[in-house]
């Protein structure tokens, strides 16, 4: 609304019969700079869609930002691809919020209103005066008179869909089916800490040994890891184990897994099957491995068969031999999938048990 519509707004209505107060105390309306001046309402204007734009602008350069900036890059000591990701999408929602703002103070409709408080329900009529008046909103907000604030605002709010698109490509794979850890035949079990290889003798009746591959500690000519940063610790988070050893008689292998250990030694995947918690709790007395987040737990005597808690499935255990130095390996990847679990593998793992 603006002076040339001719209306009033120095003093309100006299009061109905039925309304409690004559006038509230609401002082004059005062005019705003873009009601009166046409340039400056016009320029109001420009400025609102250029911050739309700006902010489709960004969200466009987070395709770019995703696909070309590596994960270990810095930037100021800081990671290059989250200040990047920060920066697109911060900067764009900052501009579209700040752009609305500056609509609904410069040029929306401007006028007060005094609305009496009504008793529970509100009468049919109220409700159709009610979608009047959302109607004239939508009017007075001027999105019908005004092309290039529309569209500049559709434009950014439509861009918001491409990091959403690019994001989801990091849920990856389906993991169903797939282990995809660098356990491979052959590969030595190392200490987590030293990377040094282990021997089954060296490991006494009710210990536990936290492990890992031996390809995370190898290094290249100029002595630097060859899976390093990032990948390091996504390949660490899959195929991290423990190695126990109980004694021969207190185990009970499944059908195939009659092989696995080497006198006594059986090696685990560290990753629970809930939700992913490392787990390492160990009661040598009973063979029963504990997760500290939810208090699943598995009989790892047993085959690593859950016995309590939420878990759905029992936990992967990893193939082991000896190479010709006596030294232990993996004899393969991981059968079972390394993964927090969901129906499919709950399913799947519960038709396992049924048969065996």
């Amino acid at each position: 609304m603006s002076p040339e519509d001719g209306a009033d707004h120095t003093d309100l209505e006299p009061r109905a019969q039925d309304e409690p107060v004559d006038n509230p105390g609401i002082q004059a309306h005062q005019w705003r700079p873009t009601d009166v001046d046409q340039r400056l309402e016009r320029r109001a204007e420009r400025q609102i869609s250029g911050m739309f734009g700006l902010a489709t602008l960004l969200l466009i350069l987070f395709v770019p930002a995703y696909l070309l900036i590596d994960a270990d890059q810095t930037f100021l000591g800081w990671s290059a691809q989250n200040f990047a990701f920060g920066t697109c999408i911060g900067g764009a929602m900052l501009l579209m919020g700040s752009g609305i703002i500056q609509w609904a103070k410069k040029l929306m409709g401007d006028h007060e209103i005094v609305e009496m408080r009504h008793p529970t329900r509100s009468s049919d009529e109220d409700r159709a005066a009610v979608m009047e008046d959302i109607n004239a909103g939508l009017n007075e907000s001027g999105i019908g008179r005004r092309p290039m604030i529309r569209n500049s605002l559709l434009g950014a709010v439509a861009a918001l869909g491409l990091p959403t698109v690019f994001m989801l490509g990091d849920l990856g794979p389906h993991p169903y089916g797939h282990t995809n850890t660098v356990w491979k035949k052959g590969m030595r079990v190392v200490n987590d800490v030293s990377g040094a290889p282990i021997k089954a003798a060296e490991l006494e009746v009710g210990q536990l040994v936290n492990a890992e591959p031996a390809a995370l500690f190898e290094e290249d000519e100029n002595g630097e890891r060859v899976i390093h940063g990032t990948a390091a610790l996504q390949a660490k988070s899959k195929a991290a184990v423990i190695l126990v050893r109980m004694r021969p008689e207190d185990i009970t292998p499944a059908k195939g897994r009659e092989n696995w250990g080497i006198n006594g030694v059986l090696c685990f995947s560290k990753i629970c099957t809930h939700v992913g918690c490392p787990i390492s709790l160990w009661e040598q007395q009973t063979h029963h491995l504990l997760c500290p987040c939810h208090q699943s737990t598995f009989d790892l005597g047993d085959n690593g068969k859950v016995i309590f808690g939420p878990a759905a499935r029992s936990l992967p255990q990893l193939p082991l031999g000896v190479d010709s130095e006596g030294y232990l390996v993996a004899m393969s990847d991981f059968t079972d999938v390394i993964a927090p679990s969901y129906p499919e593998l709950a399913r799947d793992q519960k038709k396992l048990d049924e048969r065996s």
